[in-house]
């Protein structure tokens, strides 16, 4: 039975895509739930997947054409899919594995399952007719039911790029065309800087507080809680704070209006080999340290491994980059439209500082805040910089909500 594979649904923020990536060749034999495609829109990778055994019998949109939503790719051949001889069950296999076949299960449910050795019978299903979702599988791992694997041949390491061998007095170029991400990215920047009244504040902050905050509680916390604390989580409780009493700081400007949210939806950008993304984090008012620090974990894995969704990226209301990872002392963060403000971090470096006339070593931050001036004026970006500053070095006014 041939089946035609299409390309996903893009919601209204996207227009097209751009295929990026075949996986598979004309004739090559695919299982079920096996990926087929990668698919680059202007915001994240989507793949799609083989809806059953079978072979992709042809390829109608080869790599860099440019596809509309739902537009047809391939052609793929349902049917029974013979074993290669080189990737034949051994004989011991457990008969639980064909069970593990018959089970209802999302492709991504399935794919962290193969990952992580897990047979899909012995995770509990919570989806709709008895379907195991992502969330199950990752739950069961969390249990530690993870099944030992250790007679299973360990995984291959990635191949290293290979070195150019390039003779003395060579001049090597290579050309690589831009990606449809970065190029958005690209795009994007250029019209924050032409399009808006961008102006910068800095500060600086004593990070001492949070740290010994931090050193004390961060085995307990991490027992606790199963995730480990970072800085990034009370920057993104002081920044929320800081919106609340700053409501210009957390709106948008569209066309000539100006829109207030009565809420805050805060993007962390994240730094992936395909570029940079800004998933987010809704309603952070309502987040615990722990729920931020775990959520942006996930987002950094599934940002490194391409699996981050468009319905990650939506929104937001204010945005928080960190350069200091990256060893950056200062910068300019530029701003990310519609939002009118965004905060970067720097690196925590000791510095001589004078606290009561006396010099004393403390760990120390710059922060900056690009803003709109169309609509934040200097005294209220300045303010809210200073409130941020405030609450990080007494970080119990975070709790006290003071």
């Amino acid at each position: 039975m041939s089946i035609e594979i299409k390309a996903p649904t893009f919601p209204e923020s996207v227009a097209d895509g751009t295929v990026a990536t075949w996986h598979k060749k004309p004739g090559e034999p695919v299982q079920r739930d096996e990926l087929l495609v990668d698919i680059e829109t202007d915001k994240v990778v989507l793949e799609v997947v083989a809806p059953a055994d079978g072979t992709l019998k042809n390829i109608l949109k080869g790599e860099g054409d440019v596809v509309l939503s739902d537009e047809v790719l391939a052609v793929f051949e349902a049917g029974a899919v013979a074993a290669a001889p080189a990737a034949a069950a051994p004989a011991a296999e457990p008969a639980a594995s064909s069970a593990a076949a018959d089970v209802i299960a999302s492709p991504a449910a399935r794919k962290i399952a193969e990952e992580n050795g897990v047979s899909m019978g012995s995770v509990a299903a919570t989806g709709k007719d008895g379907r195991v979702t992502k969330e199950d599988v990752v739950n069961h791992l969390k249990t530690g039911s993870k099944p030992a694997v250790a007679s299973a041949p360990a995984a291959a390491p990635k191949a290293a790029a290979p070195a150019l061998n390039i003779p003395a007095g060579e001049r090597i170029e290579k050309r690589v065309p831009m990606t449809r991400l970065r190029a958005t990215i690209a795009k994007r920047l250029v019209e924050a800087q032409q399009n808006a009244a961008m102006l910068t504040t800095y500060n600086e902050v004593n990070m001492k507080p949070v740290m010994d905050l931090r050193a004390k509680y961060k085995d307990q916390f991490e027992k606790t809680h199963g995730v480990k604390m970072g800085f990034m989580s009370f920057f993104v409780k002081a920044a929320t704070e800081a919106l609340k009493r700053f409501p210009a700081v957390n709106a948008s400007i569209d066309g000539n209006d100006m829109v207030y949210h009565g809420y805050q939806d805060v993007g962390v950008a994240v730094s992936t080999e395909r570029g940079l993304v800004v998933p987010i984090l809704r309603d952070t008012d309502s987040m615990s340290l722990a729920e931020i620090e775990s959520t942006i974990g996930d987002f950094a894995k599934r940002g490194r491994d391409g699996k981050l969704g468009i319905e990650d990226m939506q929104g937001g209301t204010f945005t928080i980059t960190n350069g200091g990872i990256f060893g950056s002392l200062m910068s300019t963060p530029i701003l990310n439209p519609p939002q009118t403000a965004i905060l970067g971090m720097h690196k925590i470096q000791e510095r001589p500082m004078a606290v009561n006339g006396q010099v004393v070593i403390l760990p120390m931050m710059y922060l900056a805040v690009s803003y709109d001036h169309r609509m934040i004026d200097g005294k209220e970006a300045v303010q809210f910089l200073v409130t941020i500053k405030d609450l990080l070095e007494d970080p119990a006014r975070l709790l006290l909500d003071i």
